[in-house]
């Protein structure tokens, strides 16, 4: 008789998260990320970084100032877990003052180090061996790896251009019976997309007829252009089964601060921060009592910032479409893609490659957040970050202008 063969070993939960995020190689190997190869040719070559979304200048002064004044008070220490209770009374103001929601910020509300804790927390929560967890794709890098961490299987809806919008048929078809959650980012990044509400009332329709739980990314909140953020929490038949998520980083342009919150029933918001406190437990003490204070902000402000937003994408824009690429114009979020086919390209993966080189700006490739049909779907695309300076984004714009000379 012949040995019987040892079983392969499980992967590990190291290996599990890495292939989410498609950092691991067939033999094994590990790679990084994209924003850190793509920031890295920058770096060699002076180019403009437009791949990785961080803005190039603060947030408000007063924000700033209020986090000054906080650490010389001497409140330094630990928040309590669950948060500092002045930002979570702004937390569940500001979802009154916007959407006519009332968290009870006692129970139902947590700060988070960033929406990504959030995320993360909520999925390991909830998402087990065995389930599946539903997402957009392409999709945000983390969400893969944290749906691996957690060993549940990650299944795809697309997004196709030019407007990246779900086809419904197939949103259906990616439900299942083991759908133990949706993961929804909206306003949608990479693509730049902001569901309608009749697309969001579908997605609550189905989770209630396969009994999900829906955690919604919310972000980009108020980066959109001409239209409105709608909640999910707000639609008919979600509230009790949604755990919202969004953060200051984007919308105060303060990313470094790590300042993030979840929102949602008190039955699956203290199950999520039953995971959260062993995360990190709490972070960011005087941050959280400056981001109060930048919640309550006039509504001019947050007007303001999206408008502001709404130009950079129009200038940026008019240097791809100079380029000779096909440009997607956002609805929401800071990032714009396009598509680099009309230039004879279709592996944009190899141009970001060579893009910085080429014409010194950097972008990211949207294959790199796709499985490998989407990848194959979204081969030719490619996106840029607009959330840098006017004058930065100007001189990306006529640098861009002259790539098909270049090429």
């Amino acid at each position: 008789m012949h040995p019987r063969p040892e079983p392969s070993p499980a992967p590990a939960p190291w290996q599990r998260t890495a292939l989410g995020a498609n950092l691991l190689a067939p033999d094994g190997g590990l790679g990084v990320t994209i924003f850190e190869e793509m920031t890295g040719l920058a770096v060699r070559t002076g180019a403009i970084n437009l791949g990785q979304g961080f803005p190039d200048e603060d947030g408000p002064l007063e924000i700033c100032e209020a986090a000054r004044a906080v650490i010389s008070s001497g409140a330094n220490q630990y928040a309590p877990g669950k948060g500092l209770p002045l930002l979570r009374e702004a937390v569940a103001a500001h979802q009154e003052r916007f959407y006519g929601l009332a968290p009870d910020p006692e129970t139902e509300v947590v700060i988070t180090t960033g929406a990504t804790e959030g995320i993360a927390a909520s999925l390991l929560a909830f998402a087990r061996p065995g389930d599946e967890v539903l997402t957009f794709e392409p999709f945000y890098d983390s969400y893969g790896a944290v749906i691996g961490l957690a060993g549940a299987t990650h299944v795809t809806a697309p997004l196709a251009a030019p407007d990246f919008l779900p086809d419904m048929a197939a949103l259906e078809a990616a439900f299942s019976q083991r759908t133990r959650v949706v993961l929804l980012n909206n306003p949608h990044i990479p693509t730049g997309a902001v569901f309608p509400r009749s697309v969001l009332q579908r997605i609550v329709e189905l989770a209630r007829k396969y009994d999900s739980i829906i955690i919604t990314d919310e972000v980009y909140e108020h980066l959109t252009f001409g239209i409105s953020h709608t909640p999910v929490a707000g639609l008919p038949g979600a509230a009790e089964r949604t755990i919202t998520i969004s953060s200051a980083g984007k919308t105060f342009s303060l990313t470094g601060w790590k300042v993030g919150w979840l929102s949602g029933p008190a039955e699956l918001v203290a199950a999520a921060r039953t995971v959260k406190q062993f995360l990190t437990y709490s972070s960011g003490t005087p941050f959280q009592a400056a981001i109060a204070a930048g919640l309550a902000l006039p509504d001019d402000f947050f007007k303001g910032i999206a408008a502001d937003l709404e130009r950079k994408r129009d200038i940026l824009s008019a240097g791809l479409r100079a380029a000779g690429f096909d440009v997607f114009s956002p609805q929401g979020t800071y990032f714009v893609n396009v598509d680099t086919a009309p230039l004879g390209i279709t592996d944009s993966v190899d141009l970001a490659r060579r893009l910085p080189a080429l014409v010194g700006v950097a972008a990211i490739p949207v294959p790199v957040f796709c499985h490998p049909e989407g990848a194959e779907r979204t081969r030719s695309l490619l996106r840029f970050a607009f959330c840098k300076k006017a004058a930065v984004l100007e001189e990306a714009a006529g640098r861009l202008a002259t790539l098909s000379e270049k090429l």
